[in-house]
């Protein structure tokens, strides 16, 4: 039979700790039969008797003395490792992996990133955002974010709120080049697409369409593999471009963006959070996936309802008719 080498020492070290291989079965809870037949293993293993026993009494060989004496620094320090261990699993400190991807989404994670360390300052935030698919295990990932569900097996992923896809344009825009009715008169204007980072792919604008989502290429006049940049350009009335709510909610609030077409508004996909068993995850991993879901889940900060688009949308069509 296999032995359990260092389960079989710890026995013999607690059975010279307590003076009996009973008591030290009770501490390590195991029956007292499993712990004899443990010490026999071991010594039968070294091939040295290393206690002198009775039913009564037990002592230590001149063997088992230096044995004991050889095995204890270590024993010692695998207890300090296992105690640090376990205190940590409860400590809100240390490293915090996050990933997530790195298109629009800097603005939504660090207000989040900046209360959690504000209760908890001893939390070191390691962030790693792109859009490419990274390794959970590889990256030693703690909680991850990604648009869409995450690709690996074993992952808890929970949808936080959904991408809301909207054709819009800057007001100085709608005014030199009008204002697009249908989807043909979409070929009369500027549109600008979105380049993957990561594949350098051009992706299509995803409209709904009778209630599917269809992938609609629109000839461009501006591509670009940055949000920040085709925000800006969208903002600044060179294009018209579709534009997921997480950049596009506060400007189209603010009157800096008035969406357009919203009947083929997609909104297929969501942001998601996803992390591992939470049974097994540090104090501070489940802390931080509590508070990224009491902040974000369908917050109304970033998902613009049904009317609010209505709203603005029939504003601006009311004051071009006012001209």
């Amino acid at each position: 039979m296999p032995i359990n080498e260092l389960r079989a020492i710890d026995t013999f070290a607690k059975a010279v700790a307590l003076g009996s291989i009973r008591r030290a079965a009770i501490a390590l809870g195991v029956s007292p039969q499993a712990a004899s037949q443990s010490l026999a293993q071991l010594e039968q293993h070294l091939g040295v008797r290393l206690l002198h026993r009775t039913t009564r009494s037990l002592a230590l060989t001149d063997e088992g003395q230096r044995f004991l004496e050889a095995t204890q620094p270590a024993l010692a320090t695998l207890e300090r490792a296992l105690s640090r261990a376990r205190e940590s699993k409860d400590e809100i400190a240390g490293p915090l992996r996050i990933v997530g991807p790195r298109s629009s989404f800097a603005s939504i994670l660090m207000p989040v990133i900046d209360e959690f360390c504000r209760l908890y300052p001893d939390i070191q935030p390691d962030v790693l955002l792109d859009d490419g698919l990274g390794n959970w295990v590889l990256d030693r990932v703690d909680v991850g974010f990604r648009i869409g569900t995450s690709p690996d097996e074993g992952v808890i992923a929970r949808r936080l709120f959904p991408i809301q896809l909207i054709i819009c344009a800057a007001p100085s825009y709608l005014e030199r080049f009008g204002i697009p009715n249908t989807l043909e008169d979409l070929t009369l204007h500027r549109c600008s697409v979105f380049r993957h980072p990561a594949t350098s792919q051009i992706l299509p604008w995803y409209l709904n369409i009778n209630g599917e989502v269809v992938h609609q290429h629109v000839s461009p006049t501006l591509s670009s593999n940055d949000t920040e940049l085709e925000m800006q350009a969208v903002l600044t009335g060179q294009v018209i471009g579709q534009i997921s709510n997480m950049s596009a909610a506060g400007h189209i609030r603010s009157g800096q963006l008035v969406p357009v077409l919203l009947q083929h508004m997609s909104e297929h996909i969501g942001l998601h959070i996803y992390y591992g068993n939470r049974t097994a995850q540090p104090k501070r991993v489940r802390a931080f996936i509590d508070l990224a879901i009491q902040c974000l889940l369908n917050t109304p900060t970033y998902v613009l309802s049904e009317t609010e688009l209505n709203q603005v949308a029939a504003s601006k069509v009311k004051s071009k008719r006012r001209r």
